[in-house]
């Protein structure tokens, strides 16, 4: 119980284990300011692993794909090849995770903020942009969004972190707790004080708009959570109001369940996430809201 537990706790931290990353090397090219193939980059003083892959139609948004905490873009591989045949689609390690440095320090959503804005500023020539976001992913993408309106014109949140993570589990789980509840409570505080690969310290926030741009949120519908004894209900109750919360973020925005996916939607049911952001990339090229 207590090894279930620890995966638990790592799903629910967003914090994925065994990954190696991709690899890197100099084939990465710039055309019509677009970059092609992979390579290290200087994002924001930091040296960070970009690949850039697809169809760069005049017209179409660039689609970025940003993993969760723990994941290397080679968990997002098989979805931007997917999602290649008919778009732009650029992938990027932040620092700390797959073959991107480890940063110096403690970092924040404002230091990850900067990374995305030098990424964008590197790949996408200028182009809207459609940030496809799992996990810890989705939530810096979701507070990056209202602030860059200028650039991101569409968002796909799989299975986000909730804004209110933190609160949730403490007031779920009380210091009290005992057991595999306990572990987790330890576990999942340790990962949000920044106790992992990207030195990040995860916080709770406000739900902020970003207007009307085209917002899919696709939430899990295989109740995992629920295996924590006790506490796993009202976890699972807690992760669906967080899923609902995200929906503040824009005017256009839409709700729906994976009901065969566990937290890794894109891996569980990749034909969902697919369609998810072909969606929304496809509103956004054509000027729908």
């Amino acid at each position: 119980m207590l090894k279930k537990t620890a995966v638990i706790a790592a799903c629910f931290a967003m914090a994925g284990a065994g990954l190696t990353g991709c690899d890197d090397d100099d084939s990465g090219t710039f055309h019509e300011g677009l970059l092609a193939g992979t390579k290290k980059i200087d994002a924001a003083g930091q040296p960070v692993n970009v690949s850039c892959t697809g169809d760069a139609m005049d017209g179409k948004p660039v689609i970025v794909l940003m993993p969760g905490l723990g994941d290397g873009m080679d968990k997002m591989a098989a979805l931007q090849k997917t999602l290649s045949e008919n778009n732009w689609v650029c992938l990027y390690d932040r620092p700390g995770e797959g073959k991107s440095d480890k940063p110096a320090g403690p970092q924040d959503f404002t230091s990850a903020g900067k990374v995305l804005t030098a990424v964008l500023g590197r790949v996408t020539g200028g182009r809207p942009v459609v940030l496809a976001a799992h996990s810890l992913g989705g939530l810096i993408a979701a507070r990056y969004a209202p602030d860059h309106q200028d650039k991101v014109k569409g968002l796909v949140l799989m299975d986000a972190t909730s804004p209110t993570s933190v609160a949730d589990l403490t007031k779920a789980i009380p210091a009290s707790a005992t057991g595999p509840a306990a572990q987790l409570r330890a576990q999942t505080l340790a990962v949000n004080a920044g106790n992992n690969p990207e030195k990040l310290v995860i916080t709770d926030g406000k739900v902020r708009s970003a207007g009307n741009i085209p917002v899919e949120v696709i939430e899990h519908g295989k109740k995992y959570l629920a295996a924590v004894p006790g506490v796993g209900p009202r976890l699972e109750r807690d992760w669906a109001a967080g899923q609902r919360k995200w929906l503040a973020i824009s005017s256009n925005s839409k709700l729906s369940t994976a009901a065969n996916s566990q937290h890794y939607i894109y891996v569980d049911q990749p034909a969902i996430a697919v369609q998810a952001i072909q969606s929304v990339a496809s509103r956004v090229a054509s000027g729908a809201k």
